[in-house]
């Protein structure tokens, strides 16, 4: 079953900031990390990544850097920040919460 898009649409900034946390990362890399790490149930596309790692930028969860590469393409690198670490800390938390919560009602159910 694939999430719903508003389910997808909540976790795109924890997801983004996740993987960033590991290094950083250019757009289309982003989309096949999600789509590698989610065994194919999350497929991305750049139309929706990209407004969200401008916004992230501007609020300075992450920030960027242009390198060219051995093509002579310029790339859009990402990194998280000190606030983006900040921030996927209390998501962590927000979501594990949130899954525990579920768990219980499901279990009783």
């Amino acid at each position: 079953v694939m999430p719903s898009k508003e389910l997808i649409a909540a976790s795109t900034v924890p997801v983004i900031l996740s993987i960033l946390a590991r290094g950083e990362s250019y757009g289309y890399k982003l989309i096949k990390e999600v789509a590698n790490q989610s065994g194919g149930q999350l497929e991305w596309s750049e139309a929706m990544l990209y407004p969200v790692l401008q916004r992230m930028e501007k609020n300075r969860l992450v920030e960027s850097r242009w390198v060219e590469g051995e093509n002579g393409k310029k790339r859009k690198y990402y990194r998280i920040t000190k606030a983006g670490h900040e921030v996927l800390e209390d998501k962590k938390s927000e979501w594990l919460q949130l899954h525990a919560f579920l768990a219980h009602l499901w279990k009783t159910a």
